[in-house]
């Protein structure tokens, strides 16, 4: 099997569990629909029956819908709803590095700056729910090279948004993670706070939220679990 008649297949969170691998080659005879691939892929690993159903795909690291063509050599991934490097003045990255804040607002600071706002999300220990519920900690994992290209796509909106921003800071850390962590930062700079700063910040980490593929696994006394989304994104979501 060569990769002339094969298409890779990326799983994440639990699909991944379920199939028991992170990737698969499915032979392919001629191009076919996303919708004609989960099913090819289904019969191929039974563990996920009925699981895609529900699940995002991409194509080539941007997100594909069911009557999209793939064909063989593309990269595809599928995911469940989402829980780099830097362009000039935009730095967007996914990193297993502590995150400083001191240092991120650096990066967005220039002469003209008089303002960076910025968000901070933090591994919580405690949540109530239906019940308590005590995490001992989070498990975060994403696929990188498509959340970056979704990071800054973020960051584009933004601008379009807000345009006297003039720095912009999306760093999602990934990895084990204990309560009172910081796992993700968003900073946003501008000449004046009254520019959008804040809006801008708010902004970034809902987006985050709906279009970036990052997961996380809730590790609590009673088991771990993946914690998922509902946005689920359509065409105007991709670049």
């Amino acid at each position: 099997m060569t990769s002339s008649d094969t298409i890779k297949v990326y799983l994440f969170a639990h699909l991944k569990d379920k199939a028991g691998c992170s990737e698969l080659e499915i032979k392919i005879d001629s191009p076919l629909r996303i919708a004609a691939l989960k099913t090819q892929i289904e019969k191929q690993c039974l563990n996920l029956a009925g699981s895609l159903n529900t699940s995002i795909a991409s194509v080539n690291k941007e997100f594909a819908f069911e009557d999209d063509i793939v064909q063989a050599g593309d990269e595809v991934a599928f995911f469940p709803p989402v829980s780099g490097g830097s362009v000039g003045n935009t730095y967007c990255k996914i990193t297993t590095d502590v995150l400083s804040m001191d240092e991120l607002a650096k990066m967005i600071t220039y002469p003209t700056t008089g303002a960076v706002c910025y968000f901070s999300g933090v591994v919580r220990g405690e949540t109530s729910r239906d019940r308590q519920f005590t995490t001992a900690s989070l498990e975060y994992e994403a696929y990188i090279p498509m959340a970056e290209l979704k990071m800054n796509l973020v960051a584009e909106e933004i601008r379009q948004r807000w345009p006297a921003v003039e720095g912009i800071v999306i760093v999602q850390r990934i990895g084990h993670l204990e309560p009172g962590t910081p796992t993700v930062a968003i900073a946003v700079s501008a000449a004046h706070r009254d520019t959008g700063v804040f809006e801008a910040a708010r902004y970034g980490i809902d987006r985050l939220k709906e279009i970036v593929p990052i997961w996380k696994k809730e590790i609590g006394p009673d088991g771990a679990s993946w914690i998922e989304g509902k946005y689920i994104p359509t065409s105007t979501d991709r670049k």
